[in-house]
């Protein structure tokens, strides 16, 4: 039966969606994402153009240091995760198989994770590193006269694909996986909430969790989403409006009023799918988004220049390798002859702050759809398939537009200047059918905004109603609507001079919203990897046991005692002495041990007409590891015996909670099972024996 706050809420019920919600962090997260749009508003206004220039150089000198560190900790933590004992642990109870099928589940979370950003940036970022690359990489040395000497085309062809694959790379599905397998842990595992503030329990305790503190947690959480959901569906806008410019569409791919028409009627699709939910809208969208996208790809791949590309591809990941201990510690590269630190604030720092700001919603989307998995699968499907899709989508795209650029300068203005929003459209200009092919562009980006925007509102509705999944669809509408409404605002603070403005605007937004988030997923570490010790210490271990010899080391042993001839009669009775010597053995030393190996006895005349699922010499042990520390030795007996509560404290133990996640997960089901055999123990104790005595007397 459903507790009190699990109760059934009616879909487009006011009075059920004000009731159900947790109005403590409601209320607050939707007036701090209030207050950051009047703040954006007015300091534009006041301040011109460069106003988020000088906002965004303040924050990424005080935090970026910051970012770059514990991303790369992130990367640490999730291969750890993944590759120790701890990958065993399954996301739910031990029988449970997976809800989702492996092609659903990727297409899901990589629509969901990456969708706009990659066809955004897919041509325009190695672009960029390619003609304005940092001086780790772009500058060779310096001259006799005094003058930096830069690298050649060629290696910075390379290296510009090698920066770009790092930011969309390990790092980035790293962070994701922070919040994501916690997240499923603490759910499908231990029965809490769907909620970022119970990956803290481990370290706060329950008491803590759900009182001011949780509350905060949750804020935090909503607050990072929400702006890191409307950068991504700003720059979608952005670039939807530059495909129908370069249709001809249209004559103005900045105008504010146009960009706000396409958010209005993408997320008015957006509303219509998360109404209909994650198995049927999102399901549908995200598959036959990642088969339009695949097309796309397979066509630059055909109608570019294809031998060029098979090659880079071999070559980008080795450029990556390279890449990532050069740079995933880097945080003042600037770019060559450029201002100090310039690229690393430009790129990377704003990548790990967009990454953050997005992972409580794809964390926890993740999550959903990620239910019966292990942990290896979990963090080898999130962190390495979706690097090496990242790594052939820039292959494609990216290599493509340098390609074109070295051998027709077609991809980069007079000015030296790159139109990032539009470059993808300069590419498919380069290629055949290039009008048809624009279409299918603008038609995918459209669809990965629907698919962000749809399960983004999903997840702010699953935090604000305190981690239920059953949310009111009405709910769901509002933070469709007030997404929308948020991602409209910002794109005018920019002042709607150009898209740039607009696309610094929502850069400092994600940024910002993402330092608090950071220090709520560095505990999410610490936490995590205080429980994943637990579980392995006290995972047990099934091992395949031989009480016996082999029947061939016996025979040997039988006619080396026979005197080593072959006499059959001689061989067969020293086996059959050795036999029942054996069989005494294991009697004296296995059948006082304890109950259960003292099956091992010969069983007797009632018992011989039970069948025995094994054989004798084939048995499976369930075995834990006991910490020395914790052993103690009988003074009477000189047996050893342990103290469990010496060896393992479980760090959220001895509680429970009366709901569905906590009814349906592991830990549910184990507390449930140990009820029912105190319950059957118990009575088996307090009912009188039967008198036997009647019957041993007819006996």
């Amino acid at each position: 039966m459903a507790s009190q706050s699990e109760a059934r809420l009616r879909d487009w019920s006011p009075a059920d969606a004000w009731r159900g919600l947790n109005k403590p962090v409601f209320i607050p997260a939707v007036l701090i994402i209030v207050a950051g749009l009047i703040f954006a508003t007015l300091w534009g206004a006041s301040n011109g153009a460069e106003a988020f220039e000088t906002l965004n150089s303040t924050i990424v000198e005080t935090v970026g240091w910051w970012y770059v560190l514990i991303a790369t900790g992130f990367v640490v933590f999730a291969l750890w995760a993944g590759l120790s004992k701890a990958g065993n642990i399954r996301l739910g109870r031990d029988d449970e198989k997976p809800e989702f099928s492996l092609g659903s589940w990727f297409t899901m979370l990589f629509a969901a994770g990456m969708g706009i950003g990659l066809v955004f940036w897919g041509v325009a970022e190695p672009l960029w590193h390619f003609i304005a690359p940092p001086e780790v990489t772009g500058a060779t040395g310096v001259g006799a006269d005094g003058e930096i000497v830069n690298a050649s085309e060629t290696a910075l062809s390379g290296t510009a694909m090698g920066q770009s694959i790092f930011h969309w790379g390990l790092h980035a599905w790293a962070i994701y996986v922070v919040i994501g397998l916690g997240l499923a842990y603490m759910t499908f595992r231990r029965g809490r909430p769907l909620s970022v503030r119970w990956l803290l329990e481990p370290i706060f305790g329950r008491k803590l969790i759900e009182s001011w503190v949780g509350h905060v947690i949750d804020v935090v959480a909503i607050v990072g989403t929400v702006f890191g959901i409307v950068t991504s569906l700003g720059i979608g806008t952005q670039q939807i409006a530059a495909g129908l410019g370069f249709m001809g569409w249209i004559e103005d791919p900045a105008n504010t009023v146009l960009l706000t028409i396409i958010v209005v009627v993408i997320m008015a699709i957006a509303t219509f799918s998360v109404v209909t939910g994650v198995n049927k809208g999102l399901k549908w969208l995200s598959n036959f988004n990642m088969v339009l996208a695949a097309l796309l790809a397979l066509f630059v791949l055909i109608a570019g220049p294809t031998l060029f590309l098979l090659q880079a591809f071999v070559g980008n990941i080795g450029e990556y390798l390279m890449g990532f201990p050069q740079l995933m510690f880097e945080t003042g590269a600037s770019y060559v002859g450029g201002d100090e630190a310039g690229w690393s604030a430009d790129w990377t720092i704003y990548y790990w702050g967009w990454w953050m700001s997005w992972a409580p919603f794809v964390g926890m989307f993740i999550a959903r759809i990620s239910r019966g998995r292990t942990i290896r699968q979990f963090v080898m499907g999130v962190l390495l398939a979706p690097t090496l899709v990242s790594i052939l989508w820039f292959t494609i795209f990216g290599s493509s537009g340098i390609w074109f650029q070295m051998t027709e300068g077609v991809m980069v203005g007079e000015d030296g200047d790159i139109d990032t929003v539009g470059a993808t459209f300069t590419l498919l200009e380069q290629l055949p059918l290039a009008s048809i092919t624009a279409v299918v562009a603008i038609l995918v980006i459209a669809i990965f905004f629907v698919t962000s925007g749809d399960s983004g509102s999903l997840v702010t509705d699953v935090l604000a109603f305190g981690g239920r999944t059953d949310t009111p669809k009405l709910t769901r509408v509002f933070w469709t609507l007030f997404i929308a409404i948020t991602a409209i605002v910002l794109l005018a603070a920019g002042g709607g001079e150009a898209a740039d403005a607009s696309l610094r605007v929502l850069q400092v937004a994600s940024i910002a919203a993402a330092a608090p988030l950071s220090i709520v997923m560095v505990l999410a570490v610490i936490a995590q990897i205080k429980m994943f010790n637990y579980e392995t210490a006290t995972m047990p271990r099934y091992v395949r046991i031989r009480p016996t010899a082999s029947k061939s080391a016996l025979v040997d042993t039988a006619r080396s005692a026979s005197g080593g001839g072959d006499s059959t009669p001689g061989v067969h009775r020293n086996l059959r002495s050795i036999l029942t010597g054996q069989r005494a053995a294991l009697k004296g030393f296995l059948g006082g041990t304890s109950a259960t190996l003292a099956g091992l006895d010969k069983p007797t005349s009632k018992e011989s007409s039970i069948s025995t699922p094994f054989a004798a010499d084939d048995m499976v042990f369930a075995i834990q590891d006991v910490p020395a520390h914790s052993t103690v030795v009988n003074p009477e007996t000189g047996t050893i015996g342990w103290d469990e509560d010496v060896a393992f404290t479980d760090p959220i133990g001895d509680q429970v909670f009366e709901t569905p996640e906590f009814a349906e997960s592991a830990t549910g089901q184990q507390w449930e099972s140990e009820q029912i055999y105190e319950e059957a123990v118990g009575n088996a104790e307090t009912e009188p024996k039967p008198d036997t005595t009647e019957e041993n007397t007819q006996r």
